[in-house]
């Protein structure tokens, strides 16, 4: 049974809800159930229910997300596509719509803010907050995981599971606990004992190869590990032993960290089969782009530096990026620069197993300015792709496209 299985089976006695004490807990841990399936799912309700893959089929295809009747059947995100259909072959597939996922995301996240400023993003669907000052306005922290637990589902037809807890650490592996679409309290005074009879892979840090050295010191849970002398695990595994007695504990002083920006933002597509033809390789770069430029501006972000990847048949992997004049979310100038950094590279009637375009260099858009030149018009192409940005939340991730992706592609699939 595989490390991710173990951790998915583990089941721990629930504080109910309305006598829950949250007293000391103001973190939460919100993680959206199932997400990008779930989103699928609100226009494809007759799916609820039964087993759902959302991914790119084929050889290469790998699984995005996978609704909870599919993961019974052992099916998890990054699978193989092929392991994930021998595994549960009656499940429906579904090519992702990377463009409903960014507007409901942002969504979610306004909820969050609605209640607290101090909102910690992971992901597009999971989140800290610390709801320790929103008491008086708005009630406990069990009262405030429940509304946001409700608005999300009143507001988007999604489900989201909360840790209620007295750290991050606690409250992510609570979330963990009660998914799919519940809440759990662990008391102040009961972190210990929800944590020891965990298997020693919930701690954060705890890869394979630390659970086999964990293994063969006769080390299986978290109360095990708790028993063991400081100086053992110091001696064992240098400076993280001491984080992992510390986590064994229940002790975790890190805060909420309000508005921590994305270090870049990126997409890929690895083709169903090799391209060498440079025309399809920029029409690629240029739906790429419009995806990356739409999620830069859902998070309100522009950049300056953009960077393409491109990996060879042999899989050989070569990036290259260049860094602009001014900040940009527009995806002409994005697409424009990174077919430069494609031609730039000498690859032309090289086959491409898979291209990439990357923006780096983030800053919020409020805080960028842009210099009109001399006959350039106000409104331009930003604010063309701000108006197709409306009409794909309206009308779907295919209302708007450029007419150079109406056609047929050649079939890539998504990571």
């Amino acid at each position: 049974m595989s490390r991710k299985q173990v951790l998915s089976q583990v089941t721990t006695p629930t504080t109910p809800t309305e006598t829950a004490d949250d007293t000391g807990c103001p973190i939460l841990h919100v993680d959206m159930d199932a997400f990008f399936a779930a989103v699928e799912l609100i226009d494809r309700p007759e799916l609820k229910g039964t087993p759902v893959i959302v991914g790119a089929a084929g050889a290469r295809g790998v699984v995005l997300s996978a609704t909870y009747e599919a993961r019974r059947f052992g099916v998890h995100s990054a699978m193989p596509m092929t392991r994930a259909m021998r595994l549960c072959p009656q499940a429906t597939v579904i090519p992702p719509s990377h463009g409903k996922y960014g507007a409901i995301s942002k969504g979610v996240f306004e909820i969050f803010h609605s209640v607290t400023p101090l909102v910690e993003p992971l992901s597009v669907d999971e989140a800290f907050l610390d709801v320790g000052g929103a008491r008086r306005r708005l009630g406990s922290p069990v009262q405030v995981a429940a509304a946001i637990r409700a608005q999300v589902e009143e507001r988007f037809g999604v489900t989201c599971s909360v840790g209620v807890a007295p750290s991050k650490f606690v409250a992510k592996l609570a979330s963990r606990q009660c998914k799919p679409n519940g809440l759990l309290v662990v008391p102040a005074d009961g972190v210990v004992d929800f944590l020891h009879p965990l298997p020693v892979a919930a701690l954060w840090g705890v890869g394979e190869r630390t659970e086999q050295a964990l293994t063969r010191l006769g080390i299986k849970t978290v109360g095990d590990l708790a028993r063991v002398p400081v100086a053992t695990l110091q001696r064992e595994f240098g400076a993280a032993g001491s984080h992992l007695a510390a986590l064994a504990w229940g002790r975790d002083e890190r805060r909420v960290t309000a508005h921590v920006p994305d270090k870049s933002i990126g997409n890929e597509e690895t083709f169903a089969h090799d391209v060498d033809d440079p025309e399809t390789i920029m029409r690629e770069l240029l739906r790429l782009s419009e995806r990356v430029a739409a999620r830069l501006r859902a998070a309100g972000y522009v950049g300056r530096t953009v960077s393409v990847k491109l990996r060879r048949s042999d899989f050989t992997t070569i990036t290259r990026s260049r860094t602009l004049r001014e900040a940009t979310d527009v995806a002409k100038e994005i697409h424009t620069t990174a077919c430069d950094l494609y031609r730039a590279a000498g690859l032309d009637r090289v086959r491409l197993r898979l291209v990439g375009v990357r923006m780096e260099n983030l800053r919020p858009a409020g805080t960028a300015t842009r210099q009109i030149g001399l006959g350039d018009r106000e409104v331009g192409w930003r604010e063309a792709e701000q108006a197709m940005d409306k009409a794909i939340r309206r009308f779907g991730p295919d209302a708007v496209r450029p007419a150079s992706l109406v056609r047929k592609r050649f079939g890539p699939m998504d990571l």
